[in-house]
């Protein structure tokens, strides 16, 4: 772990005096370079003001609208900052970055979500054939359009060396490596800007409660040269990131409102399948894309209703009739979390055919929807911290985990047990026709799953 030197910026993004701000809420100012401005008012970028960060969150939170757009450049703000703090404190990375790597790294930061299109995180979890993942996107916008123009003649390198980096592909340098790190890590950048700008924009403490700043300062590189490490001192700023994570997911994410809606999302987007024009996806804002889900809707039995309930002009959100949490005896969320959603599909269709023979009433098979955790899993929190070995009077990298409670606790590989339960939805009109128990519907559960393949 090297002490801190004098160096001069190796490009003039981060040079102060080449910049000019742009303010994001917050109170924040972007240091914007005359190419970076450039890039951003490419069509590719511009879009992202139209897409939000959130998404359905705002059905719960009426403040969460804020784009893409804002949250990249405030990804941005915090690259500059991370990349001039190693560059003052880590002499060997210092010597070994160049004018290219740090450039990579910061047009990565800035373009990372270009390849966003609404909705699409809960859309790809379903894993259908038809739709193309935003990683895919992003590497067409970055080499196949004006946005490769800029980054070749302003920046000098070759948009595909962007693209591979935000696609985490192997870089060519130490330097690379530790940067991927940053961009994509127990502390990255992303994530300490989003947790911040979602809970300032849905009106919630729970985001805002870990020392950024700190956190910046303890930034090191660990012993292999390629990975991040951080000091003692940010282990305290390190914990509240990983609580403010917590209880985001818990309170904000994965709150059962918006989880219903996102239910509701899913099912619709699953059942028009190939119906929808997947192709416009990357040009629509959330909107656009609302509009087009009503349109393909209409007429279908179910559909018209589900989307109407979702997009139209009242809001209609499913109820939650049971919850499911990791760790209950009935064992229904070890059954159905992490599941395909095929077979939650298959599940919910069945639980309709069996409340409409019970009752006599006709549930049709979107009346009832199950949510669960989607087969990929959160990243991990690991991240090794230097600390003083008294008796050897040196310092050494120990795992966070091996000393943290809160780290232990809060970011094992439980995470997504504790803060993703299952639920059961059903359509509010519905709600006070079913006359089966919890219990009952638990144990229905049970029989059923019972009989799929592990």
């Amino acid at each position: 772990m090297s002490s801190m030197h004098r160096y001069e910026p190796l490009i003039p993004e981060l040079s102060p005096e080449a910049a000019s701000p742009i303010r994001i809420p917050g109170e924040l100012d972007v240091p914007v370079t005359a190419r970076i401005r450039r890039l951003l008012d490419l069509a590719a970028m511009q879009r992202l003001r139209r897409i939000s960060q959130l998404g359905l969150v705002s059905q719960v939170y009426p403040g969460a609208t804020h784009s893409r757009f804002e949250h990249s450049l405030g990804v941005y703000r915090l690259g500059c900052q991370v990349l001039s703090h190693l560059l003052s404190v880590e002499q060997e990375f210092a010597e070994e970055i160049n004018e290219q790597d740090a450039l990579v790294f910061l047009l990565a930061a800035i373009l990372h979500d270009v390849g966003h299109w609404p909705y699409c995180h809960p859309i790809e979890d379903l894993h259908l054939p038809h739709v193309v993942e935003h990683e895919q996107l992003a590497r067409h916008w970055i080499c196949d359009s004006e946005v490769a123009d800029v980054i070749a003649s302003e920046f000098g390198l070759k948009p595909l060396q962007v693209a591979a980096f935000i696609a985490a592909e192997p870089q060519p340098s130490r330097a690379l490596q530790v940067l991927r790190n940053v961009m994509d890590g127990p502390v990255d950048i992303d994530k300490m800007d989003y947790l911040q700008r979602d809970s300032l924009h849905a009106g919630v403490p729970y985001g805002r409660n870990f020392d950024v700043g700190r956190l910046v300062a303890s930034m090191r590189i660990g012993q292999d040269g390629q990975r991040l490490a951080i000091t003692e001192k940010g282990k305290t700023a390190a914990e509240m990131l990983v609580f403010a994570r917590y209880v985001m997911f818990s309170e904000v994410y994965w709150h059962h409102a918006v989880r219903s809606a996102t239910a509701m999302l899913q099912r619709l987007v699953f059942e028009l399948g190939e119906r929808l024009d997947t192709s416009q996806w990357a040009f629509q804002s959330d909107f656009d894309f609302q509009s087009s889900l009503l349109h393909a809707a209409a007429g279908a039995p179910g559909l018209a209703e589900l989307a109407t309930a979702l997009f139209g002009s009242q809001r209609r959100l499913y109820k939650r009739f049971a919850q499911f949490s990791h760790g209950e005896d009935n064992g229904v969320h070890a059954l159905l979390a992490g599941r395909p959603f095929t077979q939650l599909v298959e599940l919910a269709t069945e639980l309709s055919l069996r409340l409409s023979r019970l009752s006599g009433i006709n549930f049709q098979a979107t009346d009832l929807l199950i949510d669960a955790a989607p087969v990929k899993r959160e990243v991990q929190f690991r991240i090794n911290v230097w600390v003083t070995d008294i008796e050897q009077r040196e310092l050494k990298l120990v795992p966070m985990s091996s000393i943290s409670p809160v780290v232990n606790a809060l970011a094992t590989e439980q995470f997504d047990h504790f803060v993703k339960r299952v639920r059961v939805y059903i359509a509010p009109d519905r709600l006070s026709q079913v006359q089966v128990s919890v219990g009952e519907l638990a144990a229905w559960i049970r029989e059923i799953a019972s009989s799929w393949t592990p």
